[in-house]
């Protein structure tokens, strides 16, 4: 493992990618510190202690964990990237839907530049979108409560159209990055922005918990997170790599006296095939009953829909199982899958090419959904078992030993190991999972 750190700033191409993303890692979290003008920062750490209690405040809390954002500090880069992640899954979802970007999609790069382009006006709108909910919204009420802006000023439509931009803005700015690192980097630029932003949170985070606490509880608080942030990681890398392989048989071809084909090799299906993205869509959802209690003036959603009340896991768990099968089913196409099978020469054995063999992929797909399911659903409840259960851990704290946030970290991780890692053996070095002997170098430098 340690040769194997040493040698990918050996490789000069890859020294260099690594450092122009971190880089753009700097210039990203640096944007944290341009506040927007004309906001009174005194303020702001008095509204974060919002995000400790349920309500609207700690959903946007999450909402900023999930976005690589910060909702609640009011910068340049307080959107963050998640217009940009919704913008790419509605085109995701449209690509499938729709048989104009369908056929597009088809064309190769070509096809796939438009898409991109399309994706980043969308992107545009909906930082517009978004914008003017959260001034309308969340900032019109800070703005009386604790006179973070001067009303005076905030009334001002050209004051409120500046902030429109500048959020809009920044938001454009990090999609920038995000492309830059996925082109000229390491690993794909935004899901490592996400994950920077999820780790950079976490010592101001740890600070707010063990100043509450006294040594004897500190140590006991501080052994349990580790404990269960060991045992939940193991957990979550077991069935991200775990799969589903399922036999493939090519036909036999007889030329002349040569016999080409009959080989057998597999079509794997991870168990979690959906990822990450059903918890976003079921915590994006969850946003809604805190703003239809404000609208319509009641603690009638506060009270139902409370963070880690029996109604509110109850509908999460729903949801998540939902988006998870409504994912997989958009995304996993069994038909396409024996009809590439059949033209190339290949089957599955004991089942006839065709129909037959995309109902038996259809249904092993969603047997293996359902485990993926109920693993997302067991890790976005966990946070709130983890808060109920062991009273020193608070809600902000719980949400990184389970939920998104973890997802995020580790799945991120495991691809950028593998990046690296094929990036090593592809010049004959040896990588993470090899451990690396002496050897390699010299087999390295022989090249």
């Amino acid at each position: 493992m340690n040769l194997a750190l040493v040698n990918l700033f050996r490789i000069k191409e890859l020294r260099q990618k690594i450092l122009l993303t971190l880089g753009l890692l700097i210039v990203y979290r640096i944007g944290f510190h341009i506040p927007i003008p004309g906001v009174d920062y005194s303020q702001i750490a008095e509204m974060a202690k919002g995000y400790e209690s349920g309500g609207l405040g700690l959903i946007f809390g999450l909402m900023s964990t999930l976005s690589g954002g910060a909702l609640g500090q009011i910068v340049i880069f307080s959107l963050g990237v998640m217009p940009y992640i919704s913008a790419s899954i509605i085109f995701s979802l449209l690509v499938k839907v729709v048989p104009a970007l369908e056929k597009l999609s088809k064309e190769g790069a070509q096809g796939q530049k438009m898409i991109n382009k399309y994706t980043r006006w969308a992107t545009i709108l909906l930082c517009v979108i978004q914008s003017t909910f959260i001034i309308q919204g969340y900032l019109k009420d800070l703005v009386v409560q604790m006179q973070i802006i001067d009303p005076a000023l905030f009334n001002n439509i050209g004051y409120r159209l500046v902030m429109i931009l500048t959020f809009t803005a920044g938001t454009v700015f990090i999609m920038w990055i995000g492309e830059q690192i996925t082109e000229h980097g390491v690993g794909n630029g935004v899901s490592l922005i996400i994950m920077s932003g999820i780790i950079a949170r976490l010592p101001a985070q740890f600070q707010m918990l063990f100043n509450d606490l006294d040594a004897t509880e500190r140590m006991s608080t501080f052994s349990t997170l580790i404990g269960l942030y060991i045992i939940i990681v193991v957990g979550i890398v077991y069935v991200t790599k775990g799969q589903r392989r399922i036999p493939i048989q090519q036909a036999k071809l007889t030329r002349g006296r040569k016999v080409y084909g009959g080989q057998r090799h597999y079509l794997p299906l991870k168990v979690n095939q959906a990822g990450v993205m059903p918890i976003i869509f079921a915590a994006a959802l969850f946003i809604l009953p805190p703003l239809l209690g404000k609208i319509f003036d009641t603690k009638f959603f506060d009270n139902v829909f409370a963070w880690g009340s029996f109604w509110y896991i109850i509908f999460y768990v729903l949801m998540i199982f939902f988006f998870a099968f409504f994912w997989t089913a958009l995304m996993f196409q069994p038909t396409e899958i024996a009809n590439n099978l059949k033209e190339s020469g290949g089957f599955v054995p004991g089942m006839r090419p065709g129909k037959r063999t995309a109902d038996y992929l259809e249904s092993v797909m969603y047997r293996v959904t359902l485990a993926g399911a109920t693993f997302l659903a067991a890790i976005a409840v966990l946070p709130h078992l983890i808060s109920k259960q062991l009273q020193n851990i608070p809600p902000f704290i719980a949400v990184f030993l389970g939920g998104t946030s973890i997802l995020i970290v580790v799945g991120v991780i495991l691809d950028l190991m593998d990046k690296l890692n094929s990036q090593l053996l592809m010049r004959n070095y040896d990588g993470f999972i090899a451990g690396g002997t002496s050897s390699s170098w010299a087999k390295g430098r022989k090249r």
